[in-house]
């Protein structure tokens, strides 16, 4: 047999009649409010009474006068007037079920807390740590989860905005401007790129192709040095040719490349064009495989550097904030390892400088966690001074001639 519905809210089933009289609802409201707290409640104060409100107060309580427009009503001896009735009993009867704010904030805490845990464990944000502070978006699981499946297809190697939102959520719309999901991963970007977060549709534009959305395959491009693949593709050809000069392989050429098969088992990776020169300027033709990212790597980059099977990456940055989250990016959608990345070679370049170079030197600007090295970043952050990545040059360089 099914249980009995509830009554409505102030039908008076087991009430008294003399409880539900109009000018007693101001206390059952401030009651019910009170109740609804979750906390304790020994006493509740009533205010805004009228004439008729007072004296339904007082005939409750068995005053000899009226208590007045505002009035604190001690809940025991409100008890002792109700006819072996509770308070939480009447109030509800009359104003309906009770609510438990505080335990409803102490669950949304542990889902807040839950939620924080898995997103900081989620791969691509342990891969790149600066996303850390997309949480404050507070944005729900889904869509934190869609946002963070949008940055592991990145960059999108030219594909239409709506190709790579149809690819990853299904629904090519779902980066279309004004939703959610753009608006989340715009400020992904921004936060990885460390730049303002974009206003207006050409600034959106703007952020997205630097993404390698909808890029130009043609002036999308990479610095090279040291290639010479084997293989007839028509890249290949070229490269071995050209005997390992320094060239320029645009995004086109790599879209007819699935692979390119290098005889030298490592490439250098690096940030800054001026490395890949010097390291040219050494070794000439006998030059190592040197890819450069020349900053943030596009598209041309990262394509090139998964085209690569069984070669092992090694990536040399920057010791600042942008490069230790260069870095990240990096490694993360390459697989590269870091190449004299790690603190020790950051305090000993700075050990170095220190006798002939300046007091001071360029800052280390916002410095977020190095996925490969703890240390790195709070070392950073304690020293406060940056290491550009030509300042190490002639290290690197001699990397190159002592090979794996």
């Amino acid at each position: 047999m099914s249980a009995p519905e509830p009554p409505p809210p102030g039908s008076g089933t087991g009430v008294p009649e003399r409880l539900r009289v109009a000018g007693l609802r101001p206390v059952w409201r401030a009651l019910h409010e009170r109740l609804s707290s979750g906390h304790p409640v020994s006493r509740v104060r009533v205010t805004g009474l009228g004439e008729e409100e007072q004296a339904a107060v007082a005939d409750l309580l068995g005053l000899d006068r009226y208590p007045g427009p505002s009035v604190t009503l001690d809940v025991a001896r409100l008890e002792g007037v109700l006819g072996g009735l509770d308070v939480r009993t009447v109030t509800e009867r009359i104003a309906g079920p009770l609510d438990d704010r505080r335990r409803r904030r102490a669950e949304r805490q542990v889902e807040r807390e839950e939620l924080a845990e898995w997103f900081a464990s989620h791969p691509v944000v342990v891969a790149e740590p600066a996303l850390l502070a997309l949480f404050a978006a507070r944005a729900g699981r889904d869509l934190l989860g869609q946002a963070l499946d949008v940055l592991a297809a990145l960059p999108a190697a030219g594909r239409p905005l709506a190709a790579l939102a149809a690819g990853v959520t299904g629904d090519p719309h779902a980066l279309d401007d004004g939703t959610r999901l753009s608006s989340l991963v715009m400020k992904a970007l921004s936060v990885l790129y460390d730049v303002p977060a974009p206003e207006g549709a050409q600034a959106r534009r703007a952020l997205w192709e630097r993404a390698g959305v909808a890029c130009d395959a043609l002036s999308t491009t990479v610095l090279t040095a040291g290639l010479r693949p084997a293989g007839e593709e028509a890249l290949a050809r070229v490269l071995r040719v050209w005997d390992g000069r320094p060239s320029v392989i645009t995004l086109a050429q790599l879209g007819d490349v699935p692979e390119l098969r290098l005889p030298e088992p490592e490439v250098f990776v690096v940030e800054n064009p001026t490395v890949l020169a010097l390291a040219w300027q050494r070794y000439g033709t006998a030059c190592p495989p040197v890819v450069c990212t020349s900053g943030w790597p596009n598209s041309a980059v990262i394509r090139l550097l998964r085209s690569l099977p069984g070669t092992r990456l090694r990536y040399h940055g920057d010791f600042d904030g942008e490069g230790l989250r260069i870095a990240a990016y990096t490694m993360a959608k390459t697989g590269a390892e870091p190449w004299r990345m790690s603190t020790a070679d950051y305090l000993g370049a700075l050990d170095d400088r220190a006798p002939t170079g300046p007091a001071g030197g360029p800052g280390v600007g916002r410095v977020t966690d190095a996925p490969w090295d703890p240390e790195l970043g709070p070392a950073m952050r304690s020293r406060g001074l940056a290491v550009p990545e030509e300042v190490v040059a002639e290290r690197l360089l001699d990397d190159l001639a002592c090979g794996p």
